[in-house]
């Protein structure tokens, strides 16, 4: 099919589709950053920046695609809901579908987007394309099927052609039992947290965040099985996401290099991507068996469709394939940094205080990372005396 990717990004969407045989013909990408990186990657494709300009699509263009802004509906962010500033640009998507309606649309956006405002995101959504005449099915699924990231994401496909559901409700696998085993596995958790969550994650990391409006990186912390607790270089940030490593460093001619973690954190994984172009090119049968109960508008489930007639909970799991991946810390290719003596202490702070279980001997080895950390800085620091008094 022929693309238009609307709220590019970083191309993560795109480039997966590419993996399976299609093509985007246009862009639409507004922050600079960004763009730098799709300008250098797909060379010689359009992008048009500002959506809002964009009065119509190629005539050519059979699947548009829209990871709009989810800063209005992350559990993490404002919560403002899909009529807040950032993700109420989703109007030009059905200002769009008005204007050129392609036969299919492809939407992905933040899993609480399914609870925020009592549902009230996903209700206008369905609303809008069922008012259209649009079928659609929609799907919570976890990066963790083919990578160790553990990232859970809503994926709606709408169509005018073909059923949704015979592309995004098809494949289900059972995902294998992630063992926790200080000694054996390494674990990824938020270091920033510790006092109401942890967001701990066997033999994975934590979804990758965004970070913050001005560039400051919030990668995930990782105790590894020797004891050390680090944080990934931004090159295997990218790779956790599907992405080839330095995808993002174009960026780095027209911003700080610190934002390309915020490109990384906003990308969709390049796997899922692939699969679900996949599965355009060759449908399978959605068995109705999956079918549950109505869905009750504002009580969103995992996983739903709709047939025009029929709006039904549908049972499935997050994992559409089981792929077979290295374990975390063989999948790092890049020296990883050592959370710094600061970072844990206040790390180590919160968790004491908390009344949160931990997994036995963890506080233990962060209490040791610390130790070995200060000397580590005490050892340097006495370098730098006998370097100055010389």
């Amino acid at each position: 099919m022929k693309i238009a990717g609307l709220f590019a990004g970083i191309g993560g969407l795109e480039l997966g589709l590419h993996r399976a045989g299609h093509e985007t013909v246009i862009l639409s990408e507004i922050w600079q950053p960004a763009g730098a990186v799709l300008e250098h990657r797909f060379k010689g494709l359009p992008n048009v920046g500002d959506v809002a300009t964009l009065t119509s699509l190629p005539s050519e263009v059979e699947l548009m695609t829209a990871g709009f802004p989810c800063q209005d509906l992350s559990q993490a962010g404002k919560t403002a809901g899909i009529k807040g500033g950032k993700s109420g640009l989703v109007t030009h998507v059905f200002r769009l579908i008005d204007r050129s309606r392609p036969k299919w649309v492809l939407l992905e956006n933040v899993s609480f987007m399914l609870r925020l405002d009592g549902g009230s995101a996903m209700t206008r959504l369905v609303s809008e394309f069922e008012s259209r005449g649009y079928r659609w099915a929609y799907r919570v699924v976890n990066s963790l099927s083919f990578l160790p990231h553990r990232r859970a994401r809503v994926f709606f496909l709408a169509s005018i052609e073909g059923d949704p559901a015979d592309v995004l409700l098809v494949d289900d696998a059972v995902p294998d039992q992630l063992q926790t085993n200080l000694q054996s596995h390494a674990h990824g958790f938020y270091w920033t947290e510790g006092t109401r969550g942890l967001g701990w994650a066997p033999d994975c990391v934590p979804t990758l965040k965004n970070g913050s409006t001005v560039g400051i990186p919030s990668p995930p912390a990782i105790l590894m099985p020797n004891g050390e607790i680090v944080t990934p270089d931004i090159r295997d940030a990218e790779r956790l996401q599907g992405l080839p490593a330095d995808w993002t460093k174009p960026a780095e001619k027209v911003a700080r290099a610190s934002f390309r973690w915020s490109l990384v954190g906003n990308a969709v994984s390049k796997p899922i991507a692939a699969w679900i172009g996949q599965r355009l090119n060759a449908p399978g049968t959605y068995d109705r068996l999956r079918d549950g109960g109505r869905v009750v508008s504002g009580n969103w489930p995992k996983a739903a469709r709709s047939d025009g007639k029929l709006c039904c909970e549908v049972a499935i799991s997050e994992f559409p394939k089981w792929a077979k991946r290295p374990n975390l810390q063989d999948f790092l290719r890049y020296e990883p940094k050592l959370l710094s003596a600061r970072a844990t202490a206040g790390f180590l702070s919160r968790i004491e205080k908390s009344s949160l279980r931990f997994v036995p001997g963890f506080k233990d080895r962060v209490r040791s990372h610390l130790d070995h950390i200060r000397a580590i800085d005490a050892f340097v620091q006495e370098g730098r005396t006998l370097l100055a008094a010389e």
